[in-house]
């Protein structure tokens, strides 16, 4: 039985769901939508390209072997635990990056990097080519939350931009009670990800009330407003392909 186990976890340790389509103007969460297989890990694939976006969901007790990357991959952990290790060693003795939900971590590049999880978990990873413009507050190999980089201001909305280029722009924003947006157009597909708080979203005039821990996907040109429900953030992933 032992023996059997181990070939099931060898078989589907890299198993790929393929391509994920979001519906546009309807609350979701990845965490539900995406939970782990037995004894698995999986992959989705959002949006390739060069800003490619996937959703890794890892069943308790699995790993992705490290791995070298050329380039910065970005996590954002939805549910469960992570951790992110260079070497074996480093696993064993605990001294790696450790992730709870709501945590995010900008990857090293040039040195091996893998994940591993005790519990289980579900997160998002966003590859960063070195050449993207980078805020200064997140720091590669350290874990933080991202709606802790992002303040509140009294009667207002504070942006923050956390990367972007020409094609992918990622940014948080604090809305105070009784702000909002007022409707406008998404001039490319856009991931909201809500991070404190309550919302409202209306989408082609429909009213949609999204929560800490749950996404909306605007088509590009869905047009859209946001009023928050006391005190909200929400990071945007706006791509523009």
């Amino acid at each position: 039985m032992q023996h059997y186990f181990s070939l099931l976890m060898l078989k589907c340790r890299h198993r790929k769901g393929g391509r994920m389509k979001l519906i546009a103007g309807k609350v979701f969460s990845i965490a539900e939508d995406c939970k782990p297989k037995e004894g698995c890990t999986v992959s989705r694939e959002v949006e390739g390209g060069e800003n490619a976006i996937v959703i890794f969901s890892l069943d308790r007790k699995t790993d992705i072997s490290p791995e070298i990357f050329s380039e910065h991959k970005f996590l954002l952990l939805h549910e469960g635990d992570l951790q992110v290790y260079q070497k074996e060693e480093e696993k064993a003795e605990g001294k790696n990056a450790v992730l709870s939900k709501g945590d995010a971590i900008l990857c090293k590049v040039g040195v091996p990097v893998g994940m591993c999880t005790e519990k289980g978990a579900v997160y998002t990873e966003i590859n960063i080519r070195r050449k993207e413009i980078m805020n200064e507050a997140v720091k590669a190999g350290e874990v933080f939350q991202l709606k802790e980089l992002v303040p509140y201001g009294a009667g207002e909305i504070v942006n923050r931009d956390v990367m972007h280029n020409a094609k992918m722009k990622f940014v948080l924003m604090a809305f105070d009670e009784g702000t909002g947006l007022s409707e406008h157009a998404a001039p490319g597909e856009a991931i909201v990800f809500a991070l404190e708080g309550k919302a409202t979203i209306n989408y082609e005039g429909k009213d949609h009330l999204i929560q800490a821990g749950e996404q909306f996907h605007f088509a590009k040109g869905g047009r859209h407003s946001v009023k928050a429900e006391g005190r909200f953030k929400m990071a945007l992933l706006l791509t523009l392909e």
